[in-house]
């Protein structure tokens, strides 16, 4: 118990110097905590994605619609259970600064293929029966005020025209990585206005939702769709839902290596500002490590106490900059909600961030106090009484 008053009073022996390496501690672990939650909200809709979905696109770009017809034989191949068409609609709400996710989709299967989005069965049921019903998530009806029943506008872009939707569900999240922030309605609705208004538009889907049986089969039947379109006017690309998802994060590839890199580098910059400051502390205590010395304690001792010290100033930085890290990530998630809820569905700093922060200050607490314990240990007791006076 000595031994460890001794270490306190000694990190904090020089108040603000402590202090402030500490603050600079705690700045970077919130650097080091944000920069790690942004790479996690990229990468959670692949952690969300399902094991027996396959997501079947025009193979040239996403921005080419590929015929409903394709339904109809990708069915017909062995192993697949519900096949659902959909397409990106791209509307804007009262506001173009009003980003959400909208997305037309076959209902029926949809609800079958993601049972994942939870609703209530009289929801799931009246979504079903009304042609300008939709459902939209949790997060997204709580940053509008929305509630079942009420009903919206959207005007289009892609698909212009003013478009009237009622909500029918409103689907929370099976799991944590569900997106909660997106709206779904029936392809239909669309489908019938542009077979009266452009005939050429109709009969179109951007991609399909391909369910299978079995994940034994994704190879095949990935291959069989493929093959089934090769060489047609819409030739066709089939890959796994995940990596349908790994395909977005490929095109900011190269910024979520950078940010890694980043966080890398701010790690090193708190371990040689540590580092610099237990160099001083050692420096102004060679005399008092010799009379130490001189007195019996013996090298462990020592070593313990600059450890002890070194490890007490980086936890006290690690430990207040998480606290801060998970009141700036909360804030900063709410904010990101209201305004960008598409592009970061779930914003939350996750377990191993937080661990990865706490192990970063501790491997620096300890890498910061080698230098100075082997100059200690080393040290001739006569060449420290020297510096006496």
């Amino acid at each position: 118990m000595k031994i460890l008053k001794i270490v306190f009073k000694n990190a904090f022996r020089h108040k603000l110097r402590s202090l402030l390496t500490a603050t600079g501690i705690a700045i970077a672990i919130i650097a080091f905590g944000l920069l790690r939650t942004v790479i996690d909200a990229y990468y959670i809709g692949i952690e969300a994605s399902s094991d027996t979905r396959l997501i079947t696109s025009n193979a040239v770009s996403l921005t080419f619609f590929l015929p409903i017809s394709c339904k109809n034989k990708i069915e017909q191949i062995e192993g697949v259970s519900k096949v659902c068409q959909s397409f990106w609609f791209g509307g804007t709400y009262i506001d173009q600064k009003n980003f959400f996710a909208q997305f037309a989709v076959e209902a029926e299967s949809f609800v079958e293929l993601y049972p994942e989005f939870v609703l209530q069965e009289d929801q799931k049921k009246n979504f079903l029966q009304e042609r300008n019903s939709c459902i939209v998530g949790r997060k997204l009806a709580n940053k509008y005020g929305w509630e079942e029943g009420d009903t919206f506008r959207i005007v289009g872009t892609i698909w212009p025209g003013d478009w009237d939707f009622v909500i029918r569900g409103i689907y929370d999240g099976r799991d944590k990585a569900t997106d909660e922030s997106s709206m779904y309605f029936h392809w239909s609705y669309i489908d019938e206005r542009m077979e009266q208004t452009s005939p050429g538009r109709a009969g179109r889907a951007g991609w399909f939702y391909v369910g299978l049986n079995s994940r034994d089969d994704i190879v095949r039947v990935s291959e069989e769709i493929d093959a089934m379109f090769k060489n047609s006017m819409a030739e066709t690309k089939t890959e796994t839902e995940k990596e349908f998802q790994q395909s977005f994060i490929s095109m900011v590839g190269t910024v979520i290596n950078a940010v890694r890199i980043i966080s890398i580098v701010v790690i090193a910059i708190i371990l040689l500002v540590l580092a610099n400051t237990m160099i001083m502390t050692a420096r102004e205590r060679i005399g008092e490590y010799a009379v130490l010395k001189t007195l019996g304690f013996k090298p462990s001792h020592i070593s313990s106490l600059i450890f002890g010290e070194s490890l007490t100033i980086a936890l006290f930085g690690g430990l207040l900059g998480l606290g801060l890290t998970l009141i700036i990530v909360k804030r900063f998630g709410a904010f990101l909600e209201n305004n960008m809820g598409g592009f970061f569905p779930i914003f939350e700093i996750s377990n191993t961030t937080l661990s990865l922060a706490i192990l970063a200050a501790l491997a620096v607490g300890l890498i910061a106090a080698i230098f100075p314990t082997i100059t200690a240990v080393k040290m001739k007791i006569s060449d420290g009484l020297r510096q006496i006076g």
